[in-house]
């Protein structure tokens, strides 16, 4: 699993199964490193997983209030469809994690050239994020 330019994700270990968890850090240029573990609540193979997510320190210690994510995946026309929901224990926990959605989804968007061709190839259209 990666992460959005110039970050980098590094998972020290991961199970993917009903109890498993994943173990990972978002790392930055700098090389902060913010960990974050995902336990795995529930997987419906092609449909669906659930899994409960909280920050920690690089010791597994978990930060407190935690959030549920449910991932559903569905085919429309050829093409996969993901549809998540996530429900934060707390306001702050909310206000934590979008922050974290602002940082990567504009990091996201100014890479965007990189990997979306329709881009490159159509230079004098002009994308603009807010």
């Amino acid at each position: 699993m990666g992460a959005p330019a110039p970050m980098r994700a590094k998972t020290k270990y991961m199970n993917f199964e009903v109890g498993g968890r994943r173990f990972y850090a978002m790392i930055s240029p700098d090389g902060q490193e913010r960990w974050a573990v995902q336990e795995f609540t529930s997987i419906t193979p092609i449909t669906n997983f659930k899994m409960y997510n909280a920050f920690s320190d690089k010791d597994e210690n978990r930060e407190l209030p935690c959030s549920d994510w449910d991932y559903n995946f569905s085919e429309q026309n050829g093409i996969t469809r993901v549809d998540i929901v996530i429900f934060n224990e707390s306001f702050e926990r909310l206000e934590k994690l979008l922050e974290g959605f602002k940082i990567g989804f504009t990091m996201t968007l100014k890479n965007r050239k990189n990997c979306w061709p329709p881009y490159r190839k159509n230079k004098q259209k002009k994308i603009t994020s807010h």
